[in-house]
């Protein structure tokens, strides 16, 4: 119904891991056969990630963990991050926000591993850190995806930076030993959280941060705290979908679910110009809401439960443009709107995601980032971290009326949105992906490949989409067919055509339970360098 594969969806009995690089989930599966659950699991392979993915995610980063247990209690652990005292609006130009020692948030990654694992967990810190470390001491191979980011988001390294990742040749099959990592993530294991935010660590990081001129203080990271929080959902045909709450920006894609319900979404046909013409006004809309709307609920009160209402749905649906393409704002706030901009209703990257659901039932999602390639190019001296850059995902210009404007201690409105979907009370799968704000567009897109179509979890990864950005412009995969994208462009959508497989669609990542023999099944993107993995 939707098309041909590149891989077999993989499956086994007993568990199942899929992340953005076979060796990370190979490290998540050895853990699930050591007896460990889906929490070992994804420590496991997040930390592993720091690694083999160094450019994307990491210890100085950021991230959510949608977390389902075998007991049936679904929640999230929110380590998003803050940003640091001193970051108000007017300590930023548009480059010391994208890049370098001012760009970075409170790390939240080293917290949130640690009290999953804490909370939730089965194995000990060493023994679950310990295939990252290895695996930074004596080196791994380059892949595909390494050799081709490492060469690309080189220039935004420092010094320190420079000298990790400069010294390997980007071609796949090329050694990149990390040593001072492996010291750090050593010492992380050994001691705690602690020794990151308040211990021996945190006053390296700190202490350099301040000498280039940075923010992030002392303080900052001896305050900071992971959040257990209740998630958010909606029904959808039946189906229970749930994701993180705000400052999460997921509610995106539960609105986005909300607004085509109505519609017979398969006599419209997977893919057709009237499926994606439908879908892509439903993602202008609730972009809109988003932008308004979101922001941390710390700082402001969001009106959720009236942004998800079927009242308030049926009277956004209205303005859905069934024939013609809408000029939208964009992925986020870029001044005053025209009338002629798609508007919110009235109401009274790089990333990467990971999976892994255990034998027992619990099912442990995350999606964590450095912000941009290699964060804010900020690598601290001796200890092989780079910090994040997620300063950038916040506004800066003091006129921005949205929630996201930035503010001292203030979180961030996060695209990284893991999402889990529930048939019957029982978990189903989980799917997510990175992709900066194409998150939101990608998830929705995949999920309705497995709601509507029928598809297992590689299948609906591998299916074409789309990506919107300002006024009609659409980003597509060529394996859309012509006649397809040759309607899209007559209705006003401007196009641009991204080849048959691209990076600027995310690369997902997905485990499911099968309703009906119970497998684990799981499927990775060939977009990137993903893969799953199933014993």
């Amino acid at each position: 119904m939707i098309g041909n594969r590149m891989r077999p969806v993989v499956a086994g009995l007993n568990g199942a891991v899929a992340s953005a690089h076979p060796l990370a989930s190979q490290v998540g599966l050895d853990v699930l056969r050591g007896g460990g659950n889906a929490v070992d699991a994804i420590v496991a392979t997040a930390a592993a990630l720091n690694v083999v993915e160094p450019y994307m995610s990491g210890v100085g980063g950021v991230g959510f963990l949608l977390l389902h247990l075998a007991d049936g209690e679904t929640k999230v652990l929110n380590f998003s991050g803050n940003t640091p005292a001193a970051a108000t609006p007017d300590r930023f130009t548009p480059e010391t926000q994208d890049r370098g020692p001012s760009s970075c948030l409170i790390p939240g990654n080293v917290a949130g591993w640690l009290e999953a694992l804490e909370r939730h967990g089965t194995k000990s810190a060493t023994d679950v850190f310990a295939p990252a470390i290895a695996m930074a001491e004596d080196g791994f191979p380059l892949h595909p995806l390494n050799a081709r980011m490492i060469e690309t988001a080189l220039p935004r390294l420092n010094e320190a930076g420079q000298k990790v990742y400069g010294s390997v040749s980007p071609q796949i099959g090329a050694i990149l030993r990390q040593p001072d990592l492996a010291k750090s993530l050593r010492a992380i294991a050994r001691n705690g959280a602690d020794y990151f935010y308040r211990g021996p660590l945190a006053l390296t990081i700190t202490d350099y941060i301040q000498a280039q001129g940075g923010l992030l203080s002392r303080d900052d990271l001896a305050g900071y705290e992971p959040t257990w929080e209740e998630p958010v959902g909606i029904n959808y045909r039946g189906v229970d979908v749930k994701t993180c709450p705000p400052n999460c920006e997921g509610f995106q894609i539960l609105q986005t679910l909300k607004l085509i319900e109505a519609a017979d979404l398969q006599s419209l046909g997977h893919n057709s110009a009237e499926y994606i013409q439908l879908l892509s006004e439903a993602i202008k809309l609730a972009t809109a809401d988003r932008i308004e709307w979101c922001g941390d609920p710390n700082f402001i009160d969001i009106p959720l439960d009236r942004l998800l209402s079927e009242e308030y749905i049926a009277t956004r649906r209205e303005s859905m443009n069934k024939e013609t393409a809408s000029r939208s704002e964009g992925e986020r706030w870029r001044g005053l709107r025209s009338q002629e901009i798609v508007s919110p209703g009235k109401v009274d990257g790089l990333t990467t995601h990971l999976s892994a659901v255990d034998a027992q039932g619990n099912v442990a999602s995350i999606t964590q980032s450095l912000g941009n390639g290699f964060g804010s190019g900020v690598v601290v001296p001796e200890t092989g971290i780079t910090l994040n850059n997620f300063v950038y995902w916040t506004e800066i210009d003091p006129a921005c009326p949205t929630p996201n404007l930035i503010a001292p201690g203030k979180r961030w409105t996060c695209c990284m949105s893991p999402v889990q979907v529930f048939r019957d009370g029982r978990f189903w799968f989980s799917i997510a992906t990175p992709g900066s704000y194409g998150i939101l567009h990608t998830t929705v897109q995949m999920l309705l490949n497995i709601v509507e179509f029928g598809a297992d979890p590689q299948l609906a990864i591998e299916a074409p989409r789309f990506r919107l950005y300002e006024d009609t412009k659409m980003q597509i995969e060529d394996r859309v067919p012509v006649d397809v994208r040759n309607d899209l462009t007559a209705r006003g959508h401007e196009l641009e055509l991204l080849g048959d497989f691209s990076l600027m669609v995310g690369g997902g990542q997905s485990v499911m339970i099968d309703p009906q023999s119970n497998a684990r099944l799981a499927g990775a993107d060939p977009r990137r360098d993903g893969y799953a993995v199933a014993y």
